[in-house]
Parts: structure tokens; sequence; C-alpha cells
């Protein structure tokens, strides 16, 4: 067994998770402690400028104007969380063997073969003395895959652990919400479903200063405008088959600029739910359940809707023993450990890869490997 912590900045840029996991890499997991720690607003600023340059990238390592500054504060804010938790939980860290760092996304175009995290795993290997898997996406894209979802073999991991013997579902709302299709003894499907947090997030940062919609209580007074809604389900995104995967910017809360501010909220939260619902007659068959995670499953508002759309029931990660918050950042724990076994990460049925691929770099003990 190795002793892995995983860290995750989403695209929701709310800041980094941290969880503890021990795994084979394959169906034996001892998930452990995990924490948040938020992004200053001046982080959340610097991020959001980084997106816009990163916009006109055609180099993924390139990091022109406050990109370069945006990669030094990922990386150190990364250190610092990681530094925090050994502490906190009082963890010798000769006793991690291995970080999986997932680093912050500011642009993905897998139809242009380019992915891009900024953060330098190199730089936090040095910074903790403990090897650092990182860069899992790039070898996918490299590959003519979309690179993403990446936590579909995780998730299939956590339903071997528990015994499901029925499909299930595991729904990850973060900046983008994707969704991986489990059933025993067969390789994940999976895909990205639409806009997750994101636009919603965007929209009361825009018009109130707020990074989020704490509970979904500005949506929860509005009324969905059901031919703005319509608008955004147009898109032919929705009616591609799975795999497909999306960069936080390929859609724009433009049509929700007329209504007022409850409105608005609420039909980017229906928008939400009705694009992962539309992911379901897609599948093979329909799920068990779907089981909700990330930032989005503390949406109460967001919740409901998915209750009320999707044919099966839905549930939170708590109700089946695993961690709505820490889900992703115990996945890229995991994927790391994948990387030092050499193991598959990427499937053709979760990214479009011709064929199950490794993928990431491992840094650390004076070494760079492949």
């Amino acid at each position: 067994m190795v002793r892995a912590i995983g860290l995750m900045s989403g695209t929701s840029m709310d800041g980094v998770d941290v969880a503890l996991i021990e795994t084979d890499g394959e169906e034996a997991i001892a998930l452990g402690p995990a924490r948040s720690y938020p992004y200053a607003e001046a982080d959340r600023a610097l991020l959001r400028g980084a997106l816009r340059e990163a916009a006109s990238l055609d180099d993924r390592r390139a990091r022109p104007g406050s990109l370069a500054d945006a990669d030094a504060m990922i990386t150190a804010r990364h250190a610092e969380a990681v530094e925090a938790f050994l502490a906190t939980d009082s963890i010798n860290r000769a006793t991690i063997d291995l970080i999986g760092f997932h680093g912050q996304t500011v642009l993905h175009r897998p139809e242009r073969r380019l992915t891009v995290q900024i953060g330098d795993g190199t730089d936090l290997a040095a910074r903790l003395g403990i090897k650092v898997a990182f860069d899992f996406r790039a070898d996918d894209v490299a590959q003519g895959g979309q690179g993403a979802p990446l936590v579909p073999v995780f998730h299939r991991a956590l339903a071997a652990a528990a015994g499901f013997l029925e499909p299930v579902a595991v729904i990850n709302i973060g900046g983008v919400a994707n969704i991986s299709f489990i059933a025993q003894g067969k390789e994940p499907i999976a895909c990205d479903t639409g806009p997750g947090n994101a636009l919603l997030d965007d929209l009361m940062q825009n018009r109130l200063g707020l990074a989020f919609d704490e509970d979904g209580a500005m949506a929860s007074q509005g009324k969905v405008d059901q031919r703005v809604l319509n608008e955004l389900l147009a898109h032919p995104f929705f009616a591609a088959p799975p795999p497909k995967s999306l960069d936080r910017n390929d859609f724009s809360s433009a049509p929700v600029a007329r209504l007022a501010t409850e409105d608005a909220a609420a039909t980017l939260i229906a928008f939400t739910a009705a694009s992962i619902a539309r992911v379901l007659p897609l599948l093979p068959s329909i799920p068990s359940m779907a089981v909700v995670c990330g930032g989005g499953a503390r949406n109460k508002t967001l919740m409901r809707e998915l209750a009320d759309r999707l044919p099966c029931p839905v549930v939170l990660a708590e109700t089946v023993g695993w961690s709505s918050e820490a889900m992703e950042a115990q996945a890229f724990a995991y994927l790391a450990v994948r990387r030092l076994k050499n193991l598959p990460i990427t499937f053709p049925m979760t990214t479009g890869v011709e064929r199950p691929l490794p993928g990431g770099i491992l840094a650390g003990s004076g070494s760079l490997f492949p």
C-alpha cells in the first residue's frame, strides 16, 4: 500500500483541497483525513486574469503576462496547504510516499491537442521534499484523447470497494460537471456534462461581488426562464455521445443577462441539472442511483433540481460513505499511485483515447522521470 496525498484546485477556483489515502492503485483504498484551504480574493482575482490570458495560448508551456504570477502562486499555495495539512493532522512527512498534484486548469482545448494546467510540480517536490506526480492530462490529449474527465478510474475503485452490484453514476459538480457510469467488471464510461458551478459563480461575482451562491439561496428565490434555458440547451455539445469534454469558458452566461439576479441564478442551476440529465439517455442503461460530489453537492437548490430531473435516486456522496468535498483530491492521490505503478488512468470510453493510457510526470528525489 502506498500512502499518498492528493491536491485539487478545480475550475471553481475556490481553494486547494488536500486528502490523504492509502492504496495499491487498484481496488484497495483506505480514505484518510481531508481539508480545504480557501484562496484569498486576491488569489482568485489573479486566477481570473490568468484565465483571460490563457485563452490565446498555443504553447502549453508558455506563461505570458499574469500567467507567470499565477503559476508561482498556485505552486506556493499548494505547498502551504500541504504544510498546514501535515501540521494540523500531526502527520510525519516521512510517512508520505507521494503527492498527486493536479494544478490549476486555465485552458482546455483537446480539439487542438492543447491542455494547460499551471503550477510547477518539480518546484513543489523540491519545496516539500516528497515525490510529486503531476501533469496528468497532457499525454492523453497528445494521443488524441479529451484529457478529461480523469477521475472515473477512481470512481470505479470506490464502487468496487463498496460492493455495488448494479450500475451507478457518480456526478462531480465543480466549475464544470462530469459523470462516470460504473458497471461491475467493465471499464468506466464518462464525460463532461456541461457547466457545473462556473456560470453561477461568475454571475454572483459580477453582480454581487460574491464568490458563489451559498446553499443556492439566491436561485431558490427565482424562477426558471424556460425560453432562455431552451436556448442554452440548444448547444450541439449536449447531443454528442460520451466521451466529450469542455473548457470552463465554453459556455457564457450572456443569455441570462437581461434576467433579474434571482431568475438568472435559478435558470443557470436548471441549466446545470438539465445538461446532466441529457447524458443519461446516452448511457448503456439508467443507473441504479446517482451519487453527487463536488462543490455543487452543497447547493441545495441544485440538488433539488437534480432529484426532479434525473430518472434515478440522487444521493450525496456521504450517503454511501464517500466525501463530497474531498473526492477529487482523493482521486489525484489515487492517480498518482497509478502513475507510480505505470497503470492506465484514461480509457477509450472516458476520454476517447485509442487505448488505456498511463499519464503524468514524476518529480522528486533529485530526478525527473517521464
